[in-house]
């Protein structure tokens, strides 16, 4: 059975909610993330690429409801430029939805369906727009609610038990009483986040996942770095900021301790043995393990340990094997509870999750963000020269999503 290789992986950089990325439609940023890689393809030109050998383009969104036309990775493929006979679909497991479509991509190359596929996700927090539902009966007399589609839970069913539909930061909260996770320790896992994200920007580790935004109109300048990310950000400033979702004597969680809303577009090439001569490039690294799982709703945080154990089943490896790991911080306390329960079971040691900064520092803009850890992973290993990875994320409604990938030129 043919393998699955990554081949190249870049994102634009994210930027904060309302900031420097929100006069740009998610389709534009999608499309601009597929354009940058064709242009990074040392092989035949771009439009020989794209003529001849996409098999498909995957992407992932989380919202679906605005701009992105339902389809984005349709919209963003003509607006690339890209041949109409090109497929794209979309789709949509909220925050771990680019992973899915790398994951997806990974099956049909496989199983034989597929030599070269471009997957990615987008995500416009900014552009995400309110909704009017439709009424039971026209003309109705009562007045009518707008629902922001920004985050979260939205239109709930009734019959949906009220544990299960409680927001995100109050689902962290009981995540956080359950493991018994204290504020000292989330503003501490925050600070480092921010700390690592501006020493790998300085480093340079960057450079080669990040390709800047132009302008979108006379008002706005062209964007080069993650908006959110501050290298001064300490415990003790976080200590001092307020909690979001319970008082200050039951709460915990705080807006310096969790991920930020953002804007932002990743896209990877994906491939079997034979795109390497398509693309001109060598692979970075080979999928080698898929996993997903499902819990209660509430305790959506936590789910990315199960999904990794599958993960790892399913490659023949344990955690004493892995060199490095990508988890999509949406949360300090959540990010901490999954790292306890991984050291647990052999994982050598925290400091080998996220080395370059997460998503507390860098930001969330859920379509994108599971590419981005695929793409950051599969540098993270090029550099160190390590040899096996896993990246993954925690989902809302109870679900977690993870992938391990071998670095093809391990030391």
């Amino acid at each position: 059975m043919p393998h699955a290789y990554v081949y190249d992986a870049v994102r634009t950089p994210f930027g904060k909610i309302g900031g420097a990325l929100s006069r740009h439609r998610p389709d534009d940023l999608a499309a601009h993330v597929i354009a940058a890689l064709l242009e990074r393809a040392p092989g035949p030109d771009a439009q020989t690429i794209a003529d001849g050998t996409i098999d498909e383009v995957i992407f992932g969104n989380a919202n679906g409801a605005g701009e992105e036309n339902r389809n984005v990775a349709r919209m963003a493929t003509l607006l690339a430029g890209l041949p109409t006979s090109i497929p794209g679909t979309t789709v949509n497991r909220l925050c771990g939805s680019s992973l899915d479509a790398a994951l997806m991509a990974s099956r049909q190359i496989e199983v034989g369906e597929a030599d070269l596929m471009l997957v990615g996700g987008v995500e416009s927090m900014s552009r995400a727009p309110w909704v009017l539902p439709k009424t039971e009966r026209p003309f109705p007399m009562h007045n009518l609610e707008l629902a922001n589609t920004t985050l979260g839970w939205r239109l709930v069913n009734p019959q949906m038990p009220a544990e299960w539909t409680v927001s995100l930061g109050e689902a962290t909260e009981q995540l956080r009483e359950k493991h018994s996770i204290p504020r000292e320790a989330q503003d501490e896992f925050a600070a480092r986040s921010h700390q690592r994200a501006a020493a790998a920007w300085e480093a340079g580790h960057y450079d080669n996942l990040v390709v800047p935004v132009p302008p979108a109109d006379r008002r706005s300048s062209e964007v080069t770095r993650d908006e959110t990310v501050r290298a001064d950000s300490t415990a003790e400033t976080l200590s001092g900021l307020r909690t979001v979702f319970r008082s200050a004597e039951t709460g915990t969680v705080t807006a310096g301790n969790a991920s930020p809303m953002n804007d932002g577009a990743s896209a990877a090439w994906l491939g079997s043995e034979a795109a390497a001569g398509v693309l001109g490039m060598d692979p970075l690294a080979r999928i080698i393990g898929r996993g997903t799982f499902a819990n209660e709703p509430q305790y959506f945080g936590e789910a990315p340990v199960e999904a990794a154990h599958l993960a790892l089943r399913r490659a023949g490896l344990t955690w004493a094997d892995i060199d490095a790991v990508e988890l999509n911080e949406a949360f300090a306390a959540q990010a901490i509870a999954c790292l306890d329960q991984w050291s647990a079971a052999g994982m050598r040691s925290p400091d080998i999750v996220n080395a370059w900064g997460g998503a507390i520092a860098i930001g969330h803009p859920l379509g994108a963000s599971g590419l981005r850890v695929l793409g950051t992973l599969a540098r993270r290993l090029e550099a160190s020269g390590g040899r096996y990875g896993l990246a993954s994320l925690c989902i809302g409604v109870g679900q977690g999503i993870a992938v391990v990938i071998e670095n093809v030129n391990a030391k």
